[in-house]
């Protein structure tokens, strides 16, 4: 089927003639301020009846190009509210810089006439879409995060901010990363009042970037678009505070900017569960995982700047400590070949302390306009100790089949580096380019744990005991290389083709030795090696892929299709305790198809459908016992196939801003070959499964193995408009989602269907900087089929609701509420749990400049806070809830630093700022 499917798409389309064609470019500015004017609407019109060629908007920088124009004669048309219409006639013979384009200002004199309008929210480019911040108000002193949780289509699911029903995975501001890959800490760092406007988009790969050409790889990205009066200066946030049961809270954020060089600095401490150091403390839901008690000790640090006109330099560094103590109760019910049931119970306390260092550098050098280097290494090191136990049992629904205590304490450690490094070269034909990447990925990681347990089995003839006390070591390294070519040729004034070729290696070792502690304790005792509990084992995978891609580019259609075919050979190697060897080769064609069509500028449509592989990871290969839970035994498979995904993904994007309403609507599908998926044998009586490794009755052993049938579709919708008559914004959002998950249980397999239909709203005010308020609700409907064992089947409801409100009352007295519900039913005994978390402070704003401001909060006013959640997978659907931070009191005090261009001290900045509010 796939290889039928192939030869039809490369069938569909033809090669383009080939004609002559250049590039224009140009910098639009203010005229008479030498300042770039990003998002300018540029256009290209045909002398004869000024129809259009082609548009394309200006950059952040103001920077625009028109590639691949036919020679002739045209009219460049430049637009932008509030400024007049810009003319140029050109004469198009040879590639064309306009160098800088002024466009002026316009200045209107209305004498007595007031004219009132409501200022756009936003507009529709292409795949971006861009919001105006100033059409989106906030307190003075409230944070990017409380900006962004107000546009259309953004919202948050399990404490994850999402875009147009993805998660956003990356943060940009003025183009360039922001603290790496930490969307939280990111946005916690701005102020929303230095924001002019956000863009919301998928962002290609570095490669795509470089060639032009799509690969696929993208991430969804905000990027955040300062004010130019704000890019020079120092502004930030500190908070201290101090409450009931010893809860604290010390916390700063400090930028600097001076125009491209940028430096922010992050630090943070506290016991109330604040993981990033957050503008508004009553805010809890992405800040603040309602999953254990957690201190934190944060130090983080963001450089950016421009080195010799031509090197962009991006780095960021954090250390973090966290330590969790969680206690947990566990419910599972597993699927089993008959009627019959079997529950599991457990309640387990875990104290986990965590050191972190993350170091990201991205350099980007520009040599010329033909030729760009780019180099991104990234550094992570962790340490981690755990003190952990659990009690579990297991039954039918009216008797114990087994039970266990458990006590283990260990040390982790893990190093991980990665380096990519790309070069591009830009030929004098337009559209022909080659680029060169190469990746390059080392990993260390040593693990080291006690674990003492004390096993019961039930039986007619008489409970039986077993006593074991280990000690587990687990050393692992994997070293990863990949080199990629890829060469770039236009067909044609719209065509362009790419030629690529890709090499890689992956080498995982991992050794795992377990001693028993004979004779004593682990002090005392002496260790033997238990043989059936250990393995030295190695995996290669070598791939070579190589490519063959045509694009298609008009002014509203955009058409991309390659094919390529991979060979991979992965080896397995196993040195102890009995050496072996599998060899195992993969040959595939993975064909992909992008489309895209802009219906207008603001209405744009995309279709994508991608082919890929996954390989078995190490931990899925290495064929050894875990016996981390007696009860519940884990090992790998060696014999493992990768996973072939077939994937359809629909985008459709619509915004109108002249009323201020979107729709975005998201559509996903996976069909998975060979998925790795999980067998679980349930023991009916003592079966022996190793040497020396006995399977008792009621015991299971889970074991990856590959399963054709899984599949998954979800989708999201979203509908945004203004509420003129309250000053406020609405969206409603809905989403549909099925997966179904093929498992095997003693030989059988079956089938775990889940789907779920949410649904949910937001109002978000838009009234003043003294009065905000967030309304969200999200509602979900879910059903559980089981193919295998009806009485697993379930349906279960989950709604949230949440109100975030801050009012300045008088004098500078400010209230704030954050309010979280929550309903669940359906769930097993015990977890269906109700309750509200209620937040609530009163603060008084001091100092002539309003920067301070000293407050009382009360956290969970009411002591109901709780945390419930279901998983489902496809050999058991379990139940859990968590501890949870409990009620207390904090008063705490809170300086915003505002200080911009050279010169300018506090009280001029609060003067300029009341006039701009007045002018607006």
């Amino acid at each position: 089927m796939k290889y039928i499917l192939s030869i039809f798409i490369f069938g569909f389309f033809t090669i383009q003639s080939f004609s002559q064609s250049f590039n224009i470019k140009g910098v639009v500015i203010v005229e008479g301020k030498q300042e770039a004017l990003p998002f300018v609407n540029v256009l290209l019109l045909t002398v004869s009846d000024s129809s259009q060629v082609t548009g394309t908007v200006s950059d952040i920088d103001g920077n625009f190009t028109f590639s691949g124009v036919r020679q002739g004669d045209y009219i460049l048309k430049v637009q932008y509210l509030g400024f007049r219409d810009f003319f140029q006639t050109l004469e198009l013979t040879s590639n064309l810089d306009l160098g800088n384009i002024p466009v002026s200002e316009v200045a209107t004199d209305l004498n007595e006439v007031i004219i009132e309008a409501r200022r756009s929210t936003g507009t529709q480019k292409g795949d971006t879409t861009l919001f105006n911040a100033d059409a989106f108000k906030t307190m003075n002193d409230a944070s990017a995060q409380t900006l962004i949780e107000k546009l259309p289509g953004v919202s948050s699911e399990d404490g994850i901010l999402q875009a147009q029903g993805e998660a956003i995975a990356q943060i940009l501001v003025d183009g360039k990363p922001f603290f790496g890959t930490d969307v939280k800490t990111a946005l916690q760092n701005l102020p929303a009042e230095v924001i002019q406007s956000i863009e919301v988009f998928d962002q290609k790969s570095e490669k795509s970037q470089l060639s032009g050409f799509d690969d696929g790889e993208r991430l969804k990205t905000i990027n955040i678009i300062t004010k130019a009066s704000r890019r020079k200066g120092q502004f930030g946030k500190t908070t201290a505070g101090y409450g009931t049961d010893d809860r604290y809270l010390v916390g700063a954020s400090i930028n600097a900017f001076d125009e491209e060089r940028r430096i922010t600095f992050t630090g943070l401490t506290n016991n109330v569960n604040i993981l990033n150091y957050t503008s508004d403390p009553n805010a809890q839901d992405n800040n603040n995982p309602q999953q254990g008690v957690i201190t934190t000790n944060i130090l983080g640090l963001n450089y950016t700047d421009l080195w010799m006109d031509k090197i962009k330099v991006t780095g960021s560094y954090m250390f973090t400590k966290r330590k969790n103590v969680g206690v947990v109760d566990r419910f599972r019910d597993f699927v089993t070949t008959d009627d019959s049931d079997k529950f599991y119970r457990e309640n387990s306390t875990d104290v986990r302390i965590n050191n972190q260092h993350q170091a990201n550098l991205r350099l980007d050098y520009n040599i010329n306009d033909k030729n760009r280097i780019l180099y991104i290494p990234r550094f992570s090191a962790r340490y981690e100790t755990e003190n952990s136990g659990f009690i579990g049992e297991t039954d039918n629904g009216f008797d114990l089949i087994n039970s266990v205590r458990n006590l283990k304490t260990g040390k982790y450690q893990d190093f991980d580096l990665f380096n990519r490094l790309l070069y591009s070269h830009k030929f004098d034909k337009p559209g022909r380019t080659i680029t060169f990447r190469t990746n390059f990925a080392k990993g260390w990681n040593e693990d080291s744990s006690d674990r003492k347990a004390e096993n019961t089995f039930y039986e007619e003839s008489g409970n039986r005991e077993e006593i074991i006390d280990q000690r587990t070591t687990r050393e692992r390294t994997g070293d990863f290389w990949q080199s990629r070519v890829s060469y770039t040729e236009p067909l044609g004034q719209k065509g362009q083709m790419e030629l690529e070729y890709q090499i890689g290696n992956r080498l995982n070792d991992s050794d795992k030795l377990t001693f028993n502690v004979e004779n004593g304790d682990f002090e005392s005792g002496n260790l033997s090696l238990d043989t059936a509990l250990s393995n030295t084992f190695q995996s290669k995978y070598l791939t070579q892929e190589l490519e063959f891609g045509y694009q298609y580019l008009s002014e509203k259609l955009k058409v991309q299709t390659e094919l390529e075919y991979q060979d991979a050979r992965l080896k397995n190697n196993q040195f102890f305790p009995n050496p072996d060897i599998l060899n195992k080769t993969f040959q595939n064609f993975t064909p992909t198809v992008r489309m895209e069509y802009k219906f207008s500028t603001n209405t744009n449509l995309q279709f994508d459908y991608d082919t890929y592989t996954n390989e078995p990871q190490i931990s899925q290969l290495q064929a050894v016992i875990d016996n981390t839970n007696p009860l519940q035994l884990r090992t790998g498979n060696p014999d493992l196939d990768q996973s072939y995904t077939n994937q359809i993904r629909f985008r459709f994007r619509s915004n109108n801003p002249d009323t201020d309403k979107n729709w975005n609507i998201f559509a996903q599908s996976r069909f998975v070959d060979n998925f790795i998926s999980n067998s679980t044998l349930i023991a009916s009586e003592p079966t022996e499964i190793q040497d020396g490794i006995i399977l008792e009755t009621g015991s299971q052993l889970n074991k990856p193995v590959n399963l054709d049938g899984f599949k998954d579709f979800r989708s999201w919708f979203s509908y945004g408009m203004p509420f003129g008559f309250i000053k406020s914004n609405f969206n409603i959002n809905a989403g549909l989602g099925f997966t179904q998950r093929p498992g095997q249980v003693n030989d059988q397999i079956g089938f775990n269907n889940s789907s779920r239909l949410s649904t949910g709203f937001s109002l978000s005010s838009n009234i003043s900087d003294q009065v905000d308020f967030n309304i969200w609700s999200r509602s979900s409907f879910n059903e559980v089929n089981n193919s295998l064992n009806s009485s697993l089947n379930s349906k279960f409801f989950q709604q949230r609701f949440r109100v975030n409100f801050n009012w300045i009352i008088w004098e500078g007295i400010i209230y704030r509420l954050d309010l979280n519900h929550q309903i669940n039913s359906g769930l097993s005994q015990g977890f269906d749990t109700n309750f509200s978390l209620v937040n609530m402070s009163v603060g008084k704003k001091i100092f002539n400049n309003q920067r301070g401001e000293i407050s009382l909060m009360v956290y969970d006013l009411f002591g109901e806070n709780a945390n419930v959640r279901r998983n489902i997978t496809e050999t058991f659907v379990e139940d859990i809830q968590s501890n949870v931070l409990q009620t207390y009191v904090m008063l705490s005090f809170t300086y915003n630093l505002r200080r911009f261009s050279k010169g300018m001290d506090e009280n001029d900045y609060a003067e300029r700022y009341q006039n701009e509010e007045s002018s607006n």
